[in-house]
């Protein structure tokens, strides 16, 4: 019998052997990963972020070198500034004349302008000394983002894994959970095996690296209780994955279009989307959920979405403090009791990092708008048309991207927005869905649009114009022959006796009048020759309960995330957020660059011609009225407008049939007025008499 072996001294307890040997991550988590679940642990998105977009897309035009300082011009304002000329202290806040001085070798393109009469935006060399007669155009930006977009989409798996979410002009979020579960399961193959006892909660094996190669990424440093010294769990693992893929989409957008972009890697779109700007330009940061705490508390909470407007100021105001450290330190019952439970509990969530909405793959727009603020204002019929023409030209260069000309997606509807002094009015239109769309098509309906507004008077001065269409919808398909809406047999039976007992006879039934057709009110032109009356403020569109396309800064139109407050949660400028488009966030920019730029400069002209005192009058013939001679120029308008109009009215009106030479020879004895033929005059079974008036 063998002797028993030697007894084995056991080895000695390190701080090795007292980790954690089980991950933090259940089997349950790994199949939310493929899903996407926004409540995963596991969850990665990733924000991409083009560094000084406009800038860059001058640069890459025009051929120069990356180290060339430029920055992009809008009349004496600058709107981007490349990274070489903000080395020299330049910021959006000065002019263009403050910046060469600061910057000597500084290139400073204009952007893009249409130009009063034409139907093609240019880049025109004086446009900065023409504000008056030009209009911007950030066309050329939304082409190369488009390029970008598809760049990124080329790269990445097919949908359903590929989710990718547009947020702006230069903006892209990633949800890149099911990817990096099938490339998870490639690298670690002992997690394709089921779950012990089939049970999901059961923890999953810990990952068999202890180091981590994180190649040029940006780390934020660990909260305070963690050390770089633990081993890394699933959900290292998981975010090592997703910057490779990242790293991997920015070297090709730049391989392939020359943009450089930064990026941020976290588990939610709120902490991506901080990321990316953390480390600029091209670079990209990694935000783990073990750097989360440490990561937020450097930043002011007005920086996060939603917390800048008037609910970041009333949370100062509560707290004394704008810093997310501090505002940790008070707990959740009394964030409750001073701004409500619904706003307490989403800030005391939101500033820990919890942020569970979705990336959404949206990418068609839902409207597109063309605008233009006068300064001078304009006074004529025909300046207006003019640039009807060319918000025509604008919009119509868009559809034609969106592929209208395919039939692949039109607008329903036409809105023209006019701004006189402090009353804006609207006026909508249906577009006909029988015929094709067009630039004449679209130019005769904003023309139309622009004379209704001139029939209710008080037209000129103009400020401000601007023409939309919306109601997008996919094109028709599978449209059937006439047969197909024919009916025979006994379903014509079915379908006349239920005409008869709705129209007639004993069992007749009671059936909803139609709809009243709007009057057409001719108060317009009472207004016009009788007292005028000044805007009580309220807009056509808010008088029917639409939202005014004039904004506040704090007003406009921002893509709202599922990450904002919820709505009994929103105060003051929050609550009047609307979700749009992206498009329409690049146009609401653009104007608002405009108007800002306009501030600049004020009218030496009066605002209206009624405060000039005159005893000059004008006779009109052709309604036999005598006016103000300062008024000539609008009342001819009005005519113009009524005979557009009416003739508008006569081209849309259906000729009536022609009377016959003779009247129809009638029956002897068969009743007074029954014509000849016997079934003439009277519907054959399955047949309805259409009634003509």
């Amino acid at each position: 019998m063998s002797s028993p072996p030697p007894f084995i001294a056991s080895s000695p307890i390190t701080p090795s052997t007292t980790r954690r040997r089980k991950s933090a991550f259940t089997y349950k988590h790994l199949s939310q990963l493929s899903l996407s679940s926004t409540t995963c642990p596991l969850h990665i998105i990733a924000h991409i972020d083009l560094d000084a977009f406009y800038a860059q897309c001058e640069m890459v035009r025009l051929g120069v070198p990356t180290d060339q300082p430029l920055a992009v011009q809008q009349w004496q304002g600058l709107i981007a500034i490349n990274y070489p000329a903000r080395a020299f202290g330049l910021s959006r806040h000065v002019t263009v004349t403050e910046a060469q001085k600061l910057c000597p070798s500084l290139i400073t393109q204009h952007v893009a302008t249409w130009k009063e009469g034409d139907e093609k935006w240019a880049y025109h060399e004086d446009a900065f000394k023409n504000i008056h007669t030009h209009k911007v155009s950030l066309d050329p930006y939304r082409l190369e983002s488009r390029k970008i977009l598809a760049t990124i989409k080329e790269f990445l798996p097919a949908p359903p894994v590929q989710r990718v979410e547009k947020a702006s002009i230069d903006e892209v979020f990633l949800d890149l959970s099911a990817q990096v579960h099938g490339i998870l399961l490639e690298r670690y193959p002992e997690l394709n095996g089921p779950a012990p006892y089939d049970d999901p909660t059961e923890p999953l094996p810990r990952p068999p690296t202890t180091a981590l190669d994180w190649a040029t990424d940006a780390l934020v440093d660990l909260d305070d209780a963690e050390t770089e010294d633990d081993d890394p769990d699933w959900d290292d693992i998981v975010m090592q994955i997703a910057s490779e893929i990242v790293r991997d989409v920015r070297a090709k957008i730049y391989e392939k279009l020359k943009y450089t972009c930064s990026a941020g890697i976290s588990r939610n779109k709120m902490l991506a989307k901080l990321g990316s700007g953390h480390k600029k330009p091209n670079q990209q940061t990694v935000i783990r959920n073990r750097a989360v705490q440490q990561f937020l508390s450097g930043f002011k909470f007005t920086k996060i979405r939603n917390l800048g407007g008037k609910l970041g100021d009333e949370v100062v105001a509560a707290f004394n403090t704008d810093t997310v450290k501090e505002l940790l330190e008070v707990p959740v019952d009394q964030l409750k009791r001073q701004l409500g439970d619904d706003t307490g509990s989403w800030l005391y969530s939101i500033i820990r990092g919890e942020d569970h909405s979705e990336v959404n793959s949206r990418t068609q727009i839902k409207s597109m708008l063309s605008a233009k603020s006068f300064r001078p204002s304009i006074n004529t019929f025909e300046q207006a048309v003019r640039w009807l023409r060319i918000f025509v030209a604008d919009i119509y260069s868009r559809l034609v991207e969106e592929g209208v000309l395919e039939n692949k997606r039109r607008p329903k509807t036409i809105n023209l927005h006019h701004r006189q002094g402090a009353q804006t009015r609207s006026k909508q239109a249906p577009i006909p869905m029988g015929k094709a769309i067009s630039e004449e098509l679209l130019f005769d309906a904003a023309k139309n649009l622009l004379a209704q507004v001139v029939v209710d008077g008080r037209a000129w001065p103009c400020a401000n114009l601007s023409l939309s269409v919306g109601g997008f919808e996919d094109g028709i398909t599978g449209n059937k022959g006439i047969g197909g809406f024919l009916v025979r047999g006994e379903e014509a039976k079915a379908m006349n006796s239920t005409v008869n007992r709705e129209t007639g006879g004993d069992n007749m039934v009671d059936t909803p009048p139609p709809g009243k057709r709007r009057k057409v009110e001719e108060g317009g032109i009472t207004r016009f020759f009788g007292m005028r009356q000044e805007s009580t403020g309220a807009t056509d569109r808010e008088e029917e309960g639409m939202e005014s396309p004039y904004q506040t800064d704090a007003q406009e139109g921002v893509e709202q995330d599922a990450f904002e407050p919820p709505p009994s949660a929103q105060r003051g400028d929050m609550g009047k957020q609307k979700a749009v488009s992206e498009e329409e966030e690049e146009e609401e920019e653009e104007e608002k660059n405009e108007e800002d730029e306009h501030e600049r400069y004020r009218d030496a002209a009066p605002t209206h011609a009624l405060q000039q005192a005159s005893i000059e009058q004008y006779f009109c013939a052709r309604c036999n009225k005598s006016l103000p001679e300062y008024e000539r120029s609008e009342h001819d308008d009005w005519h113009f407008a009524k005979d557009l109009l009416e003739e508008e009215r006569q081209a849309s009106t259906p000729v009536p049939p022609r009377p016959p030479s003779k009247p129809p020879a009638q029956h002897k004895g068969k009743g007074r007025g029954r014509p000849a033929g016997g079934t003439l005059g009277r519907a054959e079974k399955g047949q309805r008499k259409l009634a003509f008036g």
